[in-house]
Formats: C-alpha cells, sequence, structure tokens
C-alpha cells in the first residue's frame, strides 16, 4: 500500500506513480516536502520480508535515487506489524530454499535489495521502532544513520535455525563493530537492546520511544536542509568502503546461506519449530 501526503512540489512521473495507492503490496511510501518515508508493512507476519517485499524495496530505493525533490529518506516499520522487520517470511523461505531455482530468486533478490540501498544517493535514516531481527537488522544497518528505540530488540539469529548469517550480516557487522564482536554476536545469535547497540556503535542513537519518531524526523529535515551536493557526495565517497567490502562478501555468505538450508542442523530446526520443543544440534536425529 502507497499513500502519498498533498502539497509536495512536483515530482517526476515514476516517483509519483510509487506513491499511488496499491502500487506495492508490501511497502507504505510517502512523501512530506523533500522526505520521503519508506515503511515495511507485512503487519501478518511482523513485517517480514518475503519475495514481493524483497523486490519492492530495491524498486523504491532505486527510484528514490533518481528524484530530484527526495533529499532525505526515513525507513521504518508499520506500527501495525508490531516491529521493525521480523527478518525473512518463513513461509516464503521454506517455499523457495528447497530447489537451486528457489534458492537462486532468494539470492539475486538479496543482492539488488543491497545494491540499491547502497547506491541511493540521498542519506537514508533507519527509525528502528521495534525488533530489528536477522534480514530485518540489515535492513537497518543498511541506512546511512540509525536510530533506535532504547527498547527495541536488535539480533542476527540464522544459527538458531541452522543456517548462516549471509544476507548481509556477515558483511555488515564486521564493519561496524570489529571482526570478534561481529563473530560472536552472529554465532550466537544473542539479542540486543537497543541501548546495548548504540552502546557498541552498532547503532549511532538508542533514545526513547516516545522521541523516536521526532528525533529521526528532526535529523531528516537537517540533512534534507544542507548542502545537497556535499551531504550526498560525502555518503558516495564513505559508501566507496562499504561498497567494496560488502561485494567481496555478500554473493559467497549468501550462497552459503542457500547450502545450510540443505544441512540436517537447519531440518533439526524445521522439526523443533513445529513440535515445540528446543533443537537438538549435531544432526544425529536425521
Amino acid at each position: 500500500m502507497t499513500t502519498a501526503t498533498t502539497g509536495t512540489p512536483a515530482l517526476t512521473n515514476a516517483f509519483a506513480r510509487r506513491l499511488e495507492p496499491g502500487h506495492y503490496r508490501r511497502l507504505q511510501v510517502r512523501l512530506d516536502g523533500t522526505v520521503a518515508t519508506v515503511a515495511l508493512s507485512s503487519p501478518d507476519h511482523r513485517n517480514a520480508v518475503d519475495g514481493y517485499m524483497h523486490d519492492e524495496i530495491a524498486d523504491v530505493f532505486t527510484a528514490i535515487h533518481r528524484e530530484p525533490v527526495v533529499r532525505a529518506v526515513i525507513l521504518t516499520g508499520d506500527p501495525a506489524g508490531g516491529a521493525f522487520c521480523a527478518g525473512g517470511n518463513l513461509d516464503w523461505l521454506r517455499e523457495q530454499a528447497p530447489t537451486g531455482e528457489g534458492y537462486e530468486v532468494i539470492l539475486r533478490g538479496g543482492i539488488e535489495l543491497v545494491r540499491a540501498m547502497l547506491a541511493v544517493r540521498q542519506p537514508v535514516i533507519a527509525q528502528v521502532n521495534g525488533s530489528a531481527i536477522g534480514l530485518g537488522a540489515t535492513l537497518a544497518l543498511l541506512a546511512d544513520i540509525v536510530y533506535v528505540a532504547e527498547d527495541a530488540v536488535f539480533a542476527d539469529p540464522h544459527v538458531g535455525i541452522g543456517v548462516v548469517a549471509g544476507d548481509g550480516g556477515a558483511a555488515l557487522w564486521p564493519l561496524l563493530i570489529g571482526p570478534h564482536r561481529a563473530k560472536e554476536m552472529l554465532m550466537t545469535g544473542d539479542r540486543l537492546t537497543g541501548r546495548r547497540a548504540a552502546e557498541m556503535g552498532l547503532v549511532n542513537h538508542a533514545v526513547r520511544a516516545a522521541d523516536l519518531a521526532d528525533e529521526v524526523q528532526a535529523m531528516a529535515r537537517r540533512l534534507a536542509a544542507g548542502p545537497r551536493l556535499a551531504v550526498e557526495m560525502t555518503k558516495a565517497s564513505v559508501n566507496l568502503l562499504l561498497r567494496q567490502s560488502i561485494e567481496q562478501v555478500l554473493t559467497a555468505s549468501i550462497a552459503m546461506e542457500g547450502l545450510s538450508f540443505h544441512g540436517a542442523d537447519h531440518r533439526e530446526a524445521l522439526r523443533a519449530f513445529g513440535e515445540k520443543r528446543a533443537p537438538q544440534w549435531g544432526g544425529g536425529r536425521d
């Protein structure tokens, strides 16, 4: 679903179409002056990412990149979903991951999504208004500035279902908090509060949930009102390093994630989930 505010400046036709109701199935997109807001919206699945959302995130950030009216972007979760983003939609993953052809859709979509978010020229501010789990954490960390509610949960628990943290976590977390801390968090899947994530340097700011939207809006307005070329080219300069590092890791790590979907530990995790028990690792149950 998309929504457009009234009184916005003239837009290119391509971006104006993306503000029309019904253009997207899994995103809410609106424009307030020169600030665009993109809300991840799959309320029945805690805003988890499925095939539609994969494609739509890549599409909207590509369109924003080309839109001269937009000067800053806010990425957040639909409040109706009760989370920022709960990660990958497990029903979609179970359907796609078992075959090479199906997993290629995940692989290609994940790479396109990450590239589109890194390439967008406007500054992107993540407003993490609830849990950011797995791919949800990656989406938040791909933003240029990350604001988190103090009590929000940050985690990349891929290992908890017996699969590799391949959809960006293995590339982004080491750049932000160093390899040792990143490996600890990714190999355990431990959860962090927003406050702890800020203390570690994983995110920029942890604020009271009641203040989150106002603080993000203030930063978005500040960046949108700044010297456009200086802001955008400074972002592009820093992202040269990020893009090089992520390109080196992303395709291989997503491919390794695909391999782990076929492992005994992942099959055990699915059985344990269905039987409402803790998984017993080691592959001995196959």
